[in-house]
């Protein structure tokens, strides 16, 4: 091998190395983005109304 191709060869692995780290912070962006979606809409969904007293505690399953 010649420093030329030593040179060149080094270059790619370096360039290759910056996407994948570029693209590792593109994903780890991406899933904070969606974990912070889903956190919302789990926050949105309302708490069920209490049952008071017999009427609505149970569900009658014969059919």
């Amino acid at each position: 091998m010649d420093v030329t191709s030593l040179a060149a060869t080094a270059s790619a692995n370096s360039a290759a190395q910056t996407q994948n780290t570029v693209g590792l912070a593109v994903l780890k962006k991406a899933i904070d983005i969606q974990a912070a979606g889903a956190l919302a809409l789990v926050q949105a969904v309302p708490a069920p109304p209490a049952a008071s007293g017999a009427a609505g505690g149970t569900v009658n399953t014969w059919a």
